[in-house]
């Protein structure tokens, strides 16, 4: 907690340096964010500017969006946090500002925004979840792309569906960092592990039925499967590829004619500083990882430092404007597979 409270302190005069304003009233905040994750943001943000009221509008980024552009004539809301990706593109130029913060700039590679409208900050990252138990009575170890192409695991790994769900497209996306976008390797690769491979109709239950036993391995992404082991899981490991690993990025973003914009730049400001990052892993117990390279990971975190992982870059340009086209390569040769 001592920690925190420096943290904190570092951070107000980081930041309300650069406030050429008096920082009170409100803030409209429209967000995907769980509970916790709005609790510790809450917290840290009012450590710094305790004169600001944040009034929070809970729910998807669908309903959010829609809502926006419904208020469009008279803007209700300042800010969205969550369920801005990486792979929106241009989608939403209507509704949000041409702006981001500064610190986007100081995120780390291949993070930063990709369309002028999101201030990237948090990751969700692609691993794999491994029981261990059955890894160890198939005398295997799992640990790159390659070893899940092993006949023993023949219908022993779970996805979803890179269709419907963004997880399984994460999950494709770093197949295509690793082997090259849309490149023969990738898809050769691809071809060869779709024998192995059972398609689940949620995110969750791809890391929930490994840890049951269901499957030996899971396509997910890490600050969903990292609760498990929160919650006491002992039988499966975060297992990071070690070809590399990537994530799809989310963000912030300053609603269009919103009716506080500079309390919304300041909010996203601290969301997106090292500082103010830092005070929230610190607050989560590093539970979310985020994205400006400067952030420092609290000892006590559940997830593995950035630090200790190999990441590849994806083209996420690329992707976003292909993805179409790579669903159907997909789904030909998913057809082949369940004839």
């Amino acid at each position: 907690m001592k920690k925190l409270v420096s943290l904190v302190l570092a951070l107000m005069m980081t930041l309300t340096a650069c406030a050429a304003f008096a920082a009170e009233g409100e803030v409209q905040l429209y967000s995907t964010m769980t509970e916790a994750d709005l609790d510790a943001l809450i917290t840290c943000f009012n450590e710094v500017y305790p004169d600001i009221e944040v009034i929070v509008t809970n729910g998807s980024a669908g309903e959010l969006t829609t809502r926006i552009a419904g208020e469009a004539g008279n803007p209700q809301g300042d800010l969205v946090w969550g369920g801005m990706a990486d792979s929106d593109g241009q989608a939403y130029a209507d509704i949000f500002e041409a702006w981001v913060s500064e610190y986007d700039a100081q995120n780390i590679e291949g993070y930063t925004t990709p369309n002028g409208l999101y201030s990237m900050d948090h990751l969700s990252t692609v691993v794999f979840v491994v029981n261990e138990e059955l890894e160890a009575e198939l005398g295997l170890k799992i640990e790159s792309y390659e070893d899940l192409l092993d006949p023993k695991l023949q219908g022993k790994i779970a996805t979803a569906d890179p269709n419907s769900s963004s997880s399984a497209w994460n999950n494709l996306s770093n197949i295509m960092a690793v082997y090259g976008a849309d490149s023969e390797a990738a898809w050769d690769y691809i071809a060869k592990l779709m024998p192995n491979l059972v398609i689940l109709g949620s995110s969750s239950g791809v890391f929930k039925n490994t840890q049951a036993g269901e499957y030996v391995v899971g396509l997910t992404y890490e600050d969903g499967a990292v609760g498990l082991v929160r919650d006491g899981a002992t039988n499966i490991r975060l297992q990071y590829p070690t070809n590399g690993t990537s994530a799809s990025a989310f963000g912030c973003a300053l609603i269009k004619g919103g009716p506080n914009p500079e309390n919304a730049k300041l909010f996203i400001d601290f969301i997106c500083s090292a500082e103010g990052q830092t005070a929230l892993a610190a607050y989560q117990q590093g539970t979310l990882r985020y994205t400006n390279a400067g952030y420092e990971v609290p000892a006590d975190a559940w997830l593995k430092p950035s630090s200790e992982i190999t990441w590849v870059v994806r083209d996420v340009k690329y992707l976003t404007e292909n993805k179409p086209a790579i669903l159907d390569h997909w789904n030909a040769l998913w057809a082949e597979v369940v004839k």
